[in-house]
């Protein structure tokens, strides 16, 4: 059995190995300069997409709020680029708004390393002290979903009014350098794309390995049925407090790699709409898959794109039509679907034993019929 298993995972890292090269040797000879881009947007909104299916599919945590998270690793990249200045100049934007010092918390992202770090530390640790807040109250459900979405309201229009700060709704924009390396320049455009499709692999790497062992079956317990992990013995609390903030810091990194490569952040990408979207690229793929929701990112931004340049009128109800054929006719996502005709892609999706209530669970069912008797 075990070398069985490790033959399967063996494979499965094989694949994601082979995937990589071709998208970083191939892709670059069959697509355009634009539409390499295009392409490394969206493999960074599909890191996030992962993150989101690793806390919604195999944790029941509908988060609508995860643009807070995916625009907070924007802006840490993006203030480390604006101070790209020469000594004692401010950004841009600040000598519009009569700025004339530098504020406090602008001042680490002087340094790269501190603005690599805060990239992934900022959204972790704001995700892990909401999630705290929320769970230690046994919020969960719709009630949950509300919560990050009224999160989302709060951290959309505090960055949209700070013209002084953030440059309110133009967000931050016209990058120049990184490391010294023209950040507008192809090769190190082609170098960002490189480096998000390893992170992507990595990120998928991370979360496979976080859903394959216990602490994946205890997340599926979790979704499937809270009260009785927590009668077993166990703290939910504090698993979905850390695979949150787990979720928070993969979404921060996925938006820096974004704003690399689109050349801007701004507060749009906190908006409710955006947020909304990531729930759609993983019911489109399938959710607890993880490859489902690559698929799905891949699949729903390019028919975005493909839509909007030949339809660009109605191309939203192409977008919501498609939506509503998976939620009607496949639930599971198309990954979901493929797994149940048997073409599994690397796994099956994990049958565990848990059942959505206590009554339902074979044992309690046969302890009733005998107290009855």
């Amino acid at each position: 059995m075990r070398n069985k298993r490790g033959r399967l995972i063996l494979i499965e890292v094989g694949v994601v190995v082979a995937i990589a090269l071709i998208l970083i040797l191939m892709m670059p000879v069959v697509l355009s300069e634009f539409r390499l881009n295009l392409l490394g947007r969206f493999l960074s909104l599909a890191i996030v997409a992962l993150g989101l299916d690793l806390i919604w599919g195999y944790t029941g945590l509908l988060s609508l709020g995860h643009g807070i998270f995916f625009g907070l690793g924007g802006y840490a990249i993006a203030m480390y680029l604006k101070l790209q200045v020469p000594s004692g100049e401010l950004p841009d934007f600040m000598g519009l708004y009569g700025v004339t010092e530098l504020p406090w918390f602008w001042q680490p992202f002087y340094s790269f390393s501190v603005a690599t770090v805060a990239v992934v530390v900022i959204p972790g640790l704001l995700a892990g002290l909401l999630g705290y807040l929320v769970f230690r109250n046994r919020i969960k459900g719709v009630y949950f979903s509300i919560l990050t979405q009224a999160a989302v309201i709060i951290f959309f229009n505090f960055f949209n009014g700070q013209q002084q700060l953030f440059n309110g709704t133009n967000g931050l924009t016209s990058f120049r350098t990184l490391l010294e390396a023209d950040i507008n320049d192809s090769n190190t455009q082609f170098i960002f794309y490189s480096l998000t499709v390893v992170f992507l692999a990595a990120t998928y790497g991370i979360c496979r390995w976080l859903t394959s062992g216990r602490f994946g079956r205890l997340l599926i317990a979790i979704r499937d049925d809270e009260s009785r992990v927590r009668f077993s013995g166990y703290n939910p609390t504090e698993f979905k407090v850390l695979v949150f903030a787990i979720s928070g810091a993969i979404a921060g990194v996925a938006g820096a790699f974004y704003t690399l490569q689109s050349g801007s952040v701004s507060p749009r990408s906190m908006d409710i709409a955006f947020s909304i979207e990531m729930v759609i690229w993983v019911a489109v793929g399938g959710r607890a898959t993880l490859t489902g929701a690559i698929v799905g990112t891949l699949l729903v931004n390019y028919a975005r794109t493909f839509l909007s340049e030949q339809f660009a009128e109605i191309w939203l109800f192409f977008q919501g039509a498609l939506f509503l054929i998976v939620v009607t006719v496949l639930p599971d996502g198309i990954m979901g679907w493929l797994q149940s005709q048997k073409m599994s892609f690397f796994h099956r999706r994990q049958q565990i034993a848990t059942y959505p209530t206590l009554e339902e669970d074979p044992e309690v069912q046969h302890e009733s019929q005998n107290f009855r008797n």
